[in-house]
């Protein structure tokens, strides 16, 4: 072969793989409202900076007619560039060729990305639209997805980890997402699941449809294995950078510091008014959280999985933050087992990245009752509790409203190494309310008293001076200090700064075994 033929052969392999599957698979990717896995890469990535490895990769021969569909890259694109300047890197399955299934070829080539990541200290960005294993390669393929999980759980805590579910992923191949730190979903066209429908009909006789099993709402509302809800392929891109914009690049790095013009001292006087008198009137933590981060931003992970705890990011005085709240709005705030889960996995990344935590508390306790308690409720609180014991970041804590019982322990209480806690007059710190308290302590003085309403009002009034008063707790030393709600943000920002230097190390130990 002379200069131009081989010329002539690297321009014709260049062509093929840039084609994917051909024109008509493309098409079909379009109609179904979707973009190509080179589309989606130049979503992602800074224009020009994309450089790709593994390009003229191709499946081993194997029987079934396989050596007659030779095609270049084999169903995945797989490199480095950066976004918004930053170095990433990333694969993306290509649904054209071979359905994007899972070969022994590809997935060397997210191997070998995986390994770059983890040697430059940058995250990884996983963008999923897969049949599953390839069928025609048997065990091979079995053993591909093998060597993926174990990279993501290598490199869990030592790069985030994102994944993007943007097509099919079924069978084995929902574990490598699993394990990774957020997962994205596109609704209406990405789904999720280890059996599918036909396997279910066949052993269970239940009749449910893909959407219904496995996908983006079904997965961010009712098993919580998703993370955020896109529109569609260039929303999930979207609201992907953006969480990029607020992690670190590696456990080793600092988050990213963005210059902010609001100003370090804003008060905002509505935050006194916003705690309703009535202790059981409800309001929205995630209006206190906007009115205390910069610029109101606030970007909200798991919005739609057990929505009693919020989680998410924002920002301090360009400083990213991860913010932990009870949204007494939904079920009073109340801690139950998938919202403990939901704050344990959110607070152990934040601790792992070096992100610092800052925790909003109005919490009445744990939720009662057989199904939970039943359900493990125990085990996975302690999940919560775990996480924050755990935590070295700095961590920030104001009691708003309630903290009664366990979950005062649990929410970043200062017996937990809370370095900075705080509470608003409103707050209450008791073993239970006061109502509870009262009838409890005092049932046969009520029954007795001429007047039971007014003795009771009267004792609820005492027990809250004597026992759930945030002074109580300043004066034992568990609380630094009460403030106004209005000196919120200025408060913890100077204690943000304080704390920005912190170090704090956990026992020598292999790893400890938290209640899985």
């Amino acid at each position: 072969m002379n200069r131009e033929q081989r010329l002539a052969e690297l321009r014709r392999r260049r062509e093929q793989s840039l084609a994917g599957g051909g024109q008509e698979r493309v098409a079909k990717i379009h109609a179904r409202g979707c973009l190509t896995a080179r589309e989606r890469l130049d979503l992602l990535l800074d224009p020009g900076s994309f450089v790709e490895i593994g390009t003229h990769v191709t499946h081993r021969s194997h029987d079934f007619g396989m050596e007659a569909k030779r095609i270049v890259g084999d169903g995945v694109v797989a490199g480095w560039g950066t976004v918004n300047g930053r170095l990433i890197y990333c694969f993306a399955q290509d649904f054209t060729v071979f359905g994007g299934t899972m070969s022994e070829a590809n997935a060397k080539k997210i191997c070998a990305i995986m390994d770059l990541a983890m040697d430059n200290g940058a995250p990884i960005v996983g963008l999923n639209d897969s049949g599953g294993a390839r069928i025609q390669e048997g065990v091979l393929s079995l053993g591909a997805y093998a060597d993926v999980f174990l990279r993501n759980t290598l490199a869990s805590g030592v790069v985030p980890q994102i994944s993007a579910v943007m097509g099919p992923c079924a069978g084995g191949a929902v574990y490598s997402p699993a394990i990774t730190d957020f997962t994205f979903m596109v609704e209406g066209t990405s789904h999720m699941f280890v059996t599918g429908p036909e396997v279910i009909r066949a052993v269970t006789s239940e009749e449910v449809s893909f959407e219904e099993l496995g996908g983006a709402m079904t997965h961010n509302r009712k098993s919580g294995v998703a993370h955020f809800a896109a529109k569609d392929d260039a929303d999930c891109i979207r609201c992907l950078k953006r969480l990029l914009s607020f992690l670190p690049s590696n456990c080793v790095e600092e988050p990213p510091r963005r210059p902010s013009t609001d100003p370090v001292d804003r008060r905002d006087p509505a935050l006194g008014t916003l705690v309703p008198e009535a202790p059981d009137k409800p309001y929205d933590m995630k209006k206190l959280v906007r009115s205390v981060v910069d610029d109101g931003d606030f970007f909200e992970v798991h919005e739609h999985f057990a929505p009693n705890l919020i989680v998410g990011f924002a920002r301090l005085n360009g400083r990213s933050v991860g913010v932990v709240g009870n949204q007494p709005s939904a079920l009073a705030g109340v801690l139950d087992i998938d919202s403990s889960v939901k704050g344990a996995r959110f607070v152990r990344f934040c601790d792992a990245f070096n992100i610092p935590l800052v925790t909003f508390e109005d919490v009445p306790g744990f939720l009662p009752g057989t199904q939970q308690e039943w359900g493990g409720i125990i085990r996975h609180g302690a999940k919560l509790l775990y996480a924050y014991c755990e935590a070295t970041v700095p961590k920030l804590t104001v009691v708003v409203r309630k903290a009664y019982g366990g979950a005062y322990d649990v929410m970043s209480s200062k017996h937990i190494r809370g370095d900075y806690n705080v509470a608003w007059p409103s707050g209450e710190m008791a073993v239970m309310g006061a109502e509870g308290a009262v009838n409890i302590l005092y049932r046969e003085e009520i029954a007795r008293a001429k007047d039971p309403a007014a003795e009771r009002r009267r004792l609820v009034t005492e027990y809250n001076d004597k026992f759930a008063s945030p002074w109580i707790a300043a004066e034992l030393g568990y609380l630094d200090d009460v403030i106004e709600p209005e000196d919120t943000r200025p408060k913890l920002i100077a204690a943000l700064e304080m704390l920005k230097n912190k170090r704090q190390s956990l026992p020598y130990k292999k790893h400890g075994n938290p209640p899985l």
